[in-house]
């Protein structure tokens, strides 16, 4: 196994040089008159019978170009952000491009709401032309909206207020988390100091049961203190998305997400309710652990905790030849894409203050690198979450050459890479590992991964559904989200677990929440299809990589079943999801045959 030396921070000068780079303030010159420009030449003339198919890809091709020069400031705006939300030149960035990128989207609004308007007939023989075609499935996509859309003034006063709105409550709750600090003692010191929460969440795999309850207390108990500021976010951005749905009428609250992810209402509930159907075997592992740790009673603390009570500890280098070794076993290129993510700079590893928590992979478009996120702390969790942000990043890296309408995935296709990253990676360290009692950590570690995006992803969305049903009565109170996420969450958890009062909390910093409605459901979509394609790499060896890499290459071009039947996946197969649970069966009877060895 070879050893890397890894860069640690991101290198955003391809983008700007600073957040005081003139070049900032001519592109976002330049973009207002691109959009002048684009109004003045296109308005009037996509809604007409005189359309041709050279005219729209002109458009189409003007549309791309404007994008693009409001994208780049925009994204390294948020970037800055998320690495560091301290600065008021960040800040005021990030306040001045999303200020600015409304205006912009006002003023070329027309052109998208034109397209919905393009007779039926027209735009099919549009499509023929092959020019055009190379923007069929962002048009369909486009036009799947059309029953739901206002007219131009009214979707404008909606981007306006949206500013304002939901907008401002979202960065309201990013400033305040990421702001937050919490006063604790860590393992091995002697006096309390000022410590990160991701710091604090970290020790949630730490060995002692009391250090692991006492980081979790203190963090909750912190977003406690702050439940006036964080219930109103929720209770803004719940009533927001309510109002919409009313304005729109859109048949349900999750409409706007499965047009979005191109999902149909029957299969997602579909997959929900055999998710909860198997929550059995969540609490199988679950008392299975509890009696590996030697505990007369689990507590949700406990989870996570390590088998062994010296907590193995990995250096980032060490994480980064892990995960590039796993994933050239599967395929040179997903391990040389992967690589280049530390030799360009474009991954800020380390936890700090100001820092956004968590982790992600920031696609950017065509043409520029992708910048991964995360907070590394040495767990092998965060090893995995290495491999699964290394797979996000793979995946914009490999649809680069799709035009920008198709660069990004389909929200349930966005998870495909990540996790199957991670299963490389699980699958590597368990083939190099021969201390069964490593392997059995290592099988629980995968177990407790897919538990936390499939089990506990639908206990998420069943909280979020809850939430916006009862919010729909009136002004939900900290307390009724409290009761809320308790009840959802004791539905996995059964009689095997017991939850920490604190962990009432649970539903306050998660930021899926605040970013994206209904957001969740497509990691368990995502891990159960990687289930699937990972069983069939097992029975199809090497001839399986090239027609994956293909998947991922087509980045958001087709409709997800059109993308995965040529790997033989039918998503409308009734029996499909329950065949993904029938797989982590599997892992958890390898996992028990190693106990009892």
């Amino acid at each position: 196994m070879s050893t890397i030396t890894a860069e640690r921070g991101w290198d955003l000068s391809p983008l700007y040089k600073g957040p005081g780079d003139p070049r900032i303030d001519q592109d976002l010159e330049s973009l207002q008159k691109l959009a002048k420009t684009f109004r003045r030449d296109f308005r009037g003339r996509i809604d007409s019978d005189r359309l041709s198919a050279d005219l729209l890809v002109a458009a189409l091709k003007n549309y791309d170009d404007l994008q693009r020069k409001g994208l780049v400031p925009y994204l390294y705006a948020h970037l800055l952000f998320s690495q560091d939300s301290r600065p008021d030149a960040h800040k005021a960035l990030l306040a001045r491009v999303r200020e600015l990128w409304s205006a912009v989207s006002q003023e070329v609004l027309f052109f998208e709401l034109e397209i919905l308007k393009i007779d039926q007939a027209r735009f099919l023989e549009i499509l023929k032309d092959p020019e055009a075609a190379a923007y069929a499935h962002y048009l369909q996509q486009l036009r799947a909206h059309a029953p739901y859309t206002l007219s131009e003034e009214v979707e404008q006063a909606l981007k306006r207020k949206d500013l304002s709105g939901k907008e401002a409550f979202v960065q309201l709750f990013e400033e305040l988390t990421s702001s937050l600090r919490f006063t604790f003692t860590m393992p091995g010191e002697e006096t309390e100091r000022e410590v990160t929460g991701e710091e604090l969440l970290s020790l949630l795999h730490h060995p002692q049961r009391e250090t692991r309850e006492r980081a979790y207390t203190c963090f909750l108990e912190k977003h406690a203190e702050n439940a006036l500021v964080l219930t109103s976010c929720f209770n803004n951005l719940l009533l927001d998305h309510a109002k919409e749905v009313e304005l729109r009428r859109y048949p349900e609250i999750m409409t706007p997400t499965h047009l979005s992810s191109e999902t149909e209402p029957v299969m997602v509930e579909r997959m929900m309710e055999v998710t909860e159907d198997n929550y059995s075997l969540a609490q199988e592992y679950f008392t299975l652990k509890r009696d590996l740790l030697g505990l007369g009673e689990m507590k949700n603390t406990d989870l996570y905790a390590p088998l062994s009570a010296a907590e193995r500890k990995v250096s980032f280098d060490e994480a980064r030849t892990l995960v590039i070794d796993s994933f050239r076993a599967f395929s040179a290129r997903l391990a040389d894409e992967a690589d280049a993510f530390f030799r360009e700079g474009c991954i800020d590893v380390d936890p700090a203050p100001g820092k956004t928590g968590g982790a992600f992979c920031m696609g950017m478009l065509p043409g520029l690198s992708p910048y991964v996120l995360l907070n590394y702390t040495g767990n092998l969790r965060d090893v995995s979450t290495l491999a699964h942000e290394l797979g996000h990043g793979v995946h914009f890296s490999l649809s680069q050459a799709q035009n920008l309408f198709h660069y990004h995935a389909s929200l349930p296709m966005a998870e495909t890479a990540s996790v199957f990253g991670e299963m490389l990676l699980t699958r590597h360290l368990l083939a190099h590992e021969q201390d069964p009692q490593v392997k059995i950590s290592l099988l629980c570690a995968k177990l407790e991964d897919i538990i936390a995006t499939t089990f506990r992803q639908t206990v998420l969305t069943r909280f979020e559904q809850a939430a916006h049903n009862k919010r729909a009565d009136g002004l939900l109170s900290p307390d009724d989200y409290c009761r809320l996420w308790s009840e959802e969450n004791a539905r996995l958890f059964g009689d095997a677990v017991t939850m920490i009062e604190p962990y009432r909390w649970g539903w306050s910093y998660i930021s899926h929440f605040i970013h994206a409605r209904f957001y969740c459901y497509s990691y368990v979509f995502g891990e159960l299809l990687v289930l699937a394609l990972y069983q069939k790499y097992l029975e199809e060896g090497d001839a399986f990589v090239p027609r994956y890499m293909d998947l991922l290459s087509q980045g958001g071009s087709r409709n997800p079943q059109e993308m995965l039947a040529p790997l033989g996946i039918n998503l409308a197969d009734p029996d499909f999801w329950q065949k993904g649970y029938d797989a982590v069966r599997g892992l958890l009877e390898e996992l028990k045959a190693l106990v009892n060895r």
